[in-house]
């Protein structure tokens, strides 16, 4: 669990990581650099959970040796299967991950939610649905290693 205080925004108390997979932990259905190593240091923290309707067919495969759970969900009302998802969880346990106009419903309804803006691009509507914007997947868990940073950014 990551328990941290942030000043003018909330008291959270975060036992899940979502996310998202292509344009967020992976390009092209191939993890990113890097993302494996964090995945794994976070896992002592954070239960983490994959969600995606796997576009290139590679997420079981990339991820299978990692601490992480797994959600294959239909191509059809993604926005609403990853809402239902973290409800499920309990919004307020929740950091979400995401870049797709399809994470946007998520992000906007997690304690804290992380939107990426890297080489696929990202939905606008995503981008405002989310309390920060990272430019690389690895900054992003990065903040939660070290959540004093998430403090300078969202304090208000």
């Amino acid at each position: 669990m990551i328990n941290i205080s942030i000043p003018g925004f909330a008291d959270l108390k975060l036992r899940y990581l979502v996310s998202d997979y292509n344009g967020t932990l992976a390009l092209d259905g191939r993890l990113l650099p890097g993302v494996a190593k964090l995945l794994t240091e976070l896992s002592s923290q954070l239960e983490i959970h994959v969600i995606t309707a796997d576009t290139f067919g590679r997420a079981a495969s990339e991820l299978a040796q990692l601490p992480v759970k797994l959600r294959i969900t239909p191509v059809e009302d993604q926005a609403q299967a990853k809402l239902a998802f973290i409800q499920e969880l309990g919004f307020e346990n929740v950091i979400a991950l995401g870049n797709g106009r399809n994470d946007r419903l998520m992000l906007k309804a997690a304690a804290l939610s992380i939107a990426l803006l890297q080489r696929e691009g990202a939905s606008s509507e995503t981008l405002t649905s989310a309390h920060v914007i990272s430019a690389d997947i690895l900054d992003a868990l990065n903040l939660l290693k070290n959540p004093n940073r998430l403090i300078a950014t969202l304090r208000s």
